[in-house]
């Protein structure tokens, strides 16, 4: 099994390399690259193509919104987990629309950062608790007064996965709840996520809960 490559881009030297350390004790993770700014963060993104980025939000240079919106902007499918002490509205909602896979804040243990590394690497979507409600507060008061309706370009076995992922449910869950094989829940994503034109299912989740595809319930 190949390890997963992970980019870290903190600005905080010693919070960096202690998450280093941690990172690499595991045999499925291989940290191949820091950055201590935004705008190294999105060099070594395109030179060394990870499979995951681990970013703070306040960085010099380029903060993490700018920096992952940059690396959207250059096509590149690399998930972003977003790592931070903060969780203000405005970076949460600037993040999650610039392409964020995820969003923790570091109060998390060392072993759900792993856990989390892995399942967006997965695919699926990883958000701090304090996080998910303030998402889920916020789609229920813009989308209370849409009509969910079928939305041209997806199936209606589309539809359903996808309103599944809304309400938080792992592959597996989704695969359990619809009778499917995990296999074929990844593969109905990632038609969802061609037909949407994201690179990850947090993505495509803010998009169809910003239109009123899908609730939350």
């Amino acid at each position: 099994m190949e390890k997963i490559r992970v980019l870290l881009a903190e600005d905080h030297a010693l919070v960096r390399e202690s998450i280093r350390r941690f990172l690499e004790k595991e045999s499925d993770l291989e940290v191949v690259g820091e950055a201590g700014d935004g705008e190294q963060m999105v060099a070594l993104a395109k030179e060394l193509r990870p499979d995951v980025i681990v970013a703070d939000v306040a960085m010099p240079k380029l903060n993490g919104i700018e920096a992952t919106k940059q690396i959207k902007a250059l096509s590149l499918s690399i998930p972003i987990l977003i790592l931070t002490a903060y969780d203000f509205d405005q970076y949460i909602f600037a993040l999650l629309e610039a392409g964020a896979a995820g969003y923790l804040l570091k109060d998390i243990s060392g072993q759900e950062l792993i856990d989390s590394i892995c399942a967006i690497h997965r695919g699926d979507s990883v958000l701090h608790p304090t996080v998910a409600r303030k998402v889920m507060q916020r789609f229920r008061s813009t989308n209370k007064n849409h009509e969910f309706r079928p939305f041209e370009f997806l199936t209606d076995r589309e539809i359903e996965v996808l309103r599944l992922a809304a309400q938080g449910k792992s592959n597996k869950e989704i695969a359990e709840d619809l009778v499917l094989s995990v296999r074929t829940v990844e593969a109905h994503l990632g038609h969802i996520f061609d037909k949407l034109a994201v690179s990850s299912r947090t993505e495509a989740v803010i998009l169809a809960l910003k239109k009123g595809w899908v609730d939350l319930e």
